[in-house]
């Protein structure tokens, strides 16, 4: 039988692209429901004018993701209150992919989805390195010992396995032997390199985070809902 707590945690593996977090996470959940053998799932998003590609992204994940779940026969995905939610919702709906959907969309030009998609996994990967070294030096590594680190060598942590899943994301070696710090391409950062690296990679998890806050707290207003984040200062 599928559960509420079935789908939920499918989705909690959906993420913004931009943002590296959970859709769950972010409360971009606003109403689902669960029958016998199919799922109907709402998506709300902070302002009705979240990029087109985005949106799309994460209703194309957030369907498949729910698709894969066993015995699961229809997931369908709704996107709420965005000024291509038509378009969007109709692509679902028909199955269509990113290039059928927005044909007649100037703002959709540019990048394939998979280059979009690449782009923000490459970010994602170097703010999860950038956040994991953090932590290493916090605890008293030098950045000589991170440079000269194999993954097996580093302690078992939540921002470890995540570091790792954006590294086989990139279908980087994410094997105990393989160098700590490497750049999105899989090669290992020299040792003099490593603390201006590790300076450009805080730049870019910075950006990620202040991207999130500001989302949450617009969604917040928006929705009149709870901010995490708020309530903890």
């Amino acid at each position: 039988m599928i559960t509420e707590a079935s789908v939920l945690d499918a989705l909690s593996g959906v993420r913004d692209p931009e943002l590296d977090e959970s859709i769950t996470d972010l409360k971009f959940i606003s109403d689902l429901r669960v029958g016998d053998d199919a799922v109907d799932v709402t998506l709300r998003l902070p302002t009705p004018f979240c990029a087109p590609n985005f949106a799309y992204l994460m209703a194309y994940d957030a369907r498949e993701a729910l698709l894969a779940i066993p015995g699961l026969r229809e997931a369908r995905v709704i996107l709420d209150d965005h000024h291509t939610a038509e378009e969007i919702n109709a692509g679902m709906a028909g199955g269509m992919g990113f290039e059928s959907t927005f044909h007649s969309f100037e703002e959709t030009e540019g990048e394939s989805l998979d280059e979009l998609r690449g782009i923000f996994r490459r970010k994602a990967f170097v703010g999860r390195q950038e956040r994991l070294c953090r932590m290493l030096l916090a605890n008293g590594y030098s950045p000589e010992k991170l440079a000269n680190m194999s993954l097996g060598q580093v302690p078992g942590s939540e921002a470890k396995d995540k570091y790792l899943g954006r590294r086989e994301e990139l279908g980087l070696d994410a094997s105990e032997d393989a160098p700590l710090v490497v750049d999105p391409d899989g090669r290992r950062i020299p040792e003099e390199a490593v603390v201006q690296h590790l300076r450009f990679a805080r730049v870019t998890r910075l950006s990620i985070e202040a991207n999130a806050g500001f989302c949450r707290g617009v969604l917040s207003a928006r929705y009149g809902i709870n901010d995490p984040e708020e309530e903890s200062a």
